[in-house]
């Protein structure tokens, strides 16, 4: 009992845990990239544009963060970089494309934000390729 309300941890529980949110949220991103990267063709021209670059463009890179930067994250490899674009397609989603919603609509923005925040701030943890090639 006393073991739950310590505010002690291991370097292992962290590991486990950076590896955890790194796999789930990841993944769960990729399910939103893939169908887009899938049918690129056909939401190329009415993608949102809010940073007025061209719709295909706008597509092309979130596409890119949702697909290729999503597996980065789930690998491990080269995370803090792969973060970042991650942690700006969150931000233009949550106060460009959802900025008037309720923050209802924000949710999902607001929790990818948060977790992409945590793995850019945190790394990837012991249990991943950047921590291979480090050694």
């Amino acid at each position: 009992m006393r073991k739950l309300f310590s505010a002690g941890f291991t370097n292992g529980t962290v590991n486990f845990s950076l590896l955890l949110l790194r796999v789930v949220f990841g993944a769960m991103l990729l399910t939103h990239g893939w169908p887009k990267l899938m049918n690129f063709a056909g939401l190329a021209h009415k993608f949102p544009d809010p940073l007025h670059v061209g719709h295909a463009t706008s597509l092309g890179m979130t596409v890119f963060a949702e697909v290729f930067c999503a597996v980065f994250v789930i690998l491990g490899l080269l995370t803090r970089l792969a973060a970042i674009p991650l942690v700006i397609l969150m931000g233009v989603a949550l106060f460009l494309i959802h900025g008037h919603d309720p923050i209802a609509e924000k949710e999902k923005a607001i929790l990818y934000l948060a977790a992409f925040i945590v793995i850019l701030f945190c790394g990837p943890g012991r249990v991943s390729f950047d921590s291979l090639i480090g050694r």
